[in-house]
C-alpha cells in the first residue's frame, strides 16, 4: 500500500464512505503478513516509495507465486529478479499484466504503466554485448520505479570512439550506470566526462583471470574518477535501484 491508497482509505473513513471494521479489514496486514515461508513487507510502498523485490533465485516457483498473490491486490507493480525462464513459465499463468523479460531474467506484473516521477533521465550504458543482460536488468529495474530510461550498448573501451559518438546523450543524463565486464575501465571514463553520479556495475563476463568478475570489481573501487559508486556483480537490479533513488532526490 501506498501513500496515496492509505489516504484514500483514511478519507473514506473519515467522510463515513467507509466503516471502521472494513477499513480495519484493509489495514489488517499492512505491515507484514506472515505466509509461512515468507514475511512479507507490505510497508515498504509507503516507507520506500516501491513494493518489496522479490529475489526469484532459490525460491520455488510456488512460493514465487504465494508471495506475489498476496502482493498482487495491494501494489500496482510487482517485480521478481532473478527468475530463470523454467520458473517464469509457471508463475506467468497465474497471473493476468505478467510479462517475463529472459535476458534480464526478470518478470513483472503491471497494472498500469507507472507513472514517470523521477527527476531527470537515467541512461544505462554497457561495455559490451555479453554485459547486455545486466544492463537490461538495471534499465527495467529503473523503468519500473518511474524513471525515463535510456541505453547505449557495445561501447566498451576496446572501440572507445563508438562511446565518445554518443557524447550528448551522456552529458545530458541526470544518473548513468555503466556495467562491464573484463578489466571494468569504462565506468572510469565515462565518469571523466560528466559531472553526474555513476554506478558502476562489474559483471562476471571475462577469461580466467577476470575471476568471475573480481577483477572488474576491485578496478572499479579503485577508479581514480571520483563520481563513482559500485554495486556488487552482475548487481544490475541494485543499480537500478540506486539509481533511481538518487533520480527521485528532490531539494525542494
Amino acid at each position: 500500500m501506498n501513500s496515496k491508497e492509505l489516504t484514500n482509505v483514511l478519507s473514506l473513513v473519515a467522510d463515513g464512505t467507509l466503516s471502521v471494521d472494513d477499513a480495519k479489514n484493509r489495514l489488517k496486514h499492512f505491515s507484514v503478513e506472515n505466509i509461512d515461508f515468507a514475511q512479507i513487507d507490505h510497508h515498504r510502498s509507503l516507507r520506500k516509495g516501491f513494493p518489496e523485490v522479490i529475489f526469484g533465485q532459490g525460491k520455488t516457483p510456488e512460493q514465487i507465486t504465494g508471495i506475489m498473490k498476496q502482493m498482487e491486490s495491494r501494489e500496482n507493480i510487482i517485480l521478481v529478479t532473478r527468475i530463470h525462464k523454467e520458473k517464469a513459465d509457471k508463475v506467468l499463468p497465474a497471473f493476468q499484466n505478467a510479462e517475463y523479460f529472459e535476458d534480464a531474467q526478470l518478470l513483472w506484473v503491471k497494472k498500469k504503466d507507472p507513472k514517470i516521477s523521477g527527476h531527470g533521465k537515467i541512461l544505462v550504458i554497457s561495455a559490451g554485448t555479453s554485459d547486455i543482460p545486466i544492463a537490461r536488468e538495471a534499465y527495467l529495474t529503473a523503468q519500473a520505479m518511474g524513471n525515463d530510461v535510456e541505453t547505449i550498448f557495445d561501447v566498451g573501451v576496446a572501440g572507445i570512439h563508438r562511446l565518445f559518438a554518443h557524447n550528448d546523450k551522456i552529458a545530458a543524463a541526470a544518473v548513468i550506470i555503466v556495467v562491464a565486464g573484463m578489466e571494468g575501465a569504462l565506468p572510469s571514463v565515462v565518469a571523466g566526462m560528466v559531472k553526474a553520479p555513476v554506478i558502476a556495475v562489474p559483471t562476471s563476463i571475462g577469461y580466467g583471470t577476470a575471476f568471475g568478475g573480481m577483477t572488474a570489481l576491485l578496478g572499479m573501487l579503485n577508479s581514480c574518477s571520483s563520481n563513482i559508486a559500485v554495486v556488487n556483480i552482475d548487481n544490475g537490479f541494485g543499480a537500478g535501484y540506486m539509481a533511481s533513488s538518487i533520480n527521485h532526490v528532490s531539494f525542494f
